[in-house]
């Protein structure tokens, strides 16, 4: 693992000095690690869906690599990036599945209970989506904590070497932050209630 990042880092930074051809040797070190990180996302997809982890993997790395600023830091900062995509992925299926059947209501959440993204329904993942914007807003921070944790399933200790701070630090962000969203959330469903009578 040590080699493997030093090396990543490497070609991160041939990536950032705008080395075309280092993007494909940036693949095959992190595929493994990508297209673990997205099966822990599906694991719990309904049957019968058709976003399978590797077609979910090969989604993020297309806009990653296609990406025209691409700047990445350090491996910790790639793989923030791409648990992005995958977030940005997972809420563009949602929304278009959504807009086919005209919306739905919303159904509560118990945050306590959700640590992954592709074990909620749609309308749940637009919710937790529309509140995070709104967190990344006041605290950028505990808004990327969330990210790693609920759309990309990392643990605290990957999340912690993912963003640069210690495992207690990304703890209290994800307690926080977690707090934080189940208020939102809550909000959210009053005004759909109020809306709807």
């Amino acid at each position: 693992m040590g080699e493997s990042a030093e090396q990543v880092t490497q070609i991160l930074d041939a990536v950032e000095a705008g080395d075309a051809q280092a993007a494909e040797k940036l693949l095959p070190l992190v595929y493994d690690e990508l297209r673990r990180l997205a099966a822990v996302r599906m694991a719990q997809e309904a049957p019968g869906q058709t976003l399978q982890p590797t077609a979910l993997v090969h989604e993020a790395w297309l806009r990653l690599a296609g990406s025209s600023h691409q700047h990445w830091n350090s491996r910790g900062h790639f793989f923030g990036a791409a648990a992005e995509a995958m977030r940005r992925i997972l809420v563009e299926r949602a929304r278009k599945k959504a807009r086919v059947r005209h919306g739905g209501q919303l159904e509560r959440v118990d945050l306590d209970h959700v640590t992954v993204a592709a074990q909620d329904n749609d309308d749940t993942i637009l919710a937790v989506h529309e509140a995070l914007e709104k967190l990344a807003g006041q605290s950028p921070q505990k808004a990327e904590v969330v990210k790693l944790r609920y759309f990309a399933g990392m643990e605290h200790a990957e999340i912690a070497e993912a963003l640069g701070v210690s495992e207690p630090t990304a703890r209290r962000h994800w307690a926080y932050a977690r707090s934080w969203l189940y208020a939102e959330l809550k909000l959210q469903m009053a005004g759909t209630a109020k809306g709807a009578l």
